[in-house]
């Protein structure tokens, strides 16, 4: 289906705005459809520096205007995301951490910060791979990061895919219901970071307190 240029993102500022970039986004849509957001969100998995949640959100707004097919913008970035860190975690555990860091420095995969991913992995595991999506350098990372750390396969998969799906299901649904709005899908995408650590806080506050009252049950 054939997308109009400024369909979503025609009310938005100028080139002083930092959101000015948004409409150059959707012509990228329009040319290269579900296979381009595929590679976009894939590639960022593997430590790439690509707008993958953004191009997500923009796919979703354009999907809440009739544009796209929501479904087909969800299940595309959510086998993107599970497969580009799966692959990711299997360059890591293959090719361990030099190799990658002699390669990929130039594309921001430093020492520093895949070490700071592992130490991140070591210590929380299943948790922090499930919420990595969520935020800039571990959403990149934590595939690599988690193959590199040698953690085990299956709980990583699963890990992920559960974050995964979180994930897509959030940002497909926000901006899919909010795409109409001229008010507050540009907030939602002034503040990224704010919105997805709101979630993850509910998110982690929800599961402990789950956690704590399991705890305190005692089988009849």
């Amino acid at each position: 289906m054939q997308l109009g240029p400024g369909t979503l993102f025609s009310y938005l500022p100028g080139k002083g705005s930092a959101l000015a970039v948004l409409p150059q986004l959707e012509p990228l849509l329009q040319k290269f459809g579900m296979p381009g957001l595929f590679l976009d969100v894939f590639f960022e998995a593997l430590g790439l520096p690509l707008p993958g949640e953004t191009l997500i959100i923009v796919a979703s707004g354009l999907a809440g205007l009739g544009k796209l097919n929501i479904y087909s913008v969800a299940i595309t970035v959510f086998l993107a995301a599970v497969v580009g860190d799966n692959v990711g975690f299997l360059i890591g555990r293959k090719l361990g951490r030099p190799l990658i860091i002699k390669h990929a420095s130039r594309f921001g995969v430093t020492h520093e910060r895949l070490q700071k991913v592992e130490d991140l992995i070591d210590r929380r595991g299943p948790l922090l791979v499930a919420s990595a999506r969520f935020f800039v350098i571990l959403r990149q990372l934590n595939g690599i990061a988690a193959g590199t750390a040698g953690m085990h396969w299956l709980k990583f998969l699963i890990a992920n895919a559960v974050g995964a799906a979180l994930w897509v299901g959030f940002w497909t649904t926000l901006a899919y219901h909010f795409g109409k709005d001229v008010s507050i899908l540009p907030f939602v995408m002034n503040h990224l970071s704010y919105v997805a650590l709101f979630l993850v806080f509910g998110l982690v506050s929800t599961f402990t307190i789950g956690w704590i009252i399991s705890r305190r049950i005692k089988p009849s």
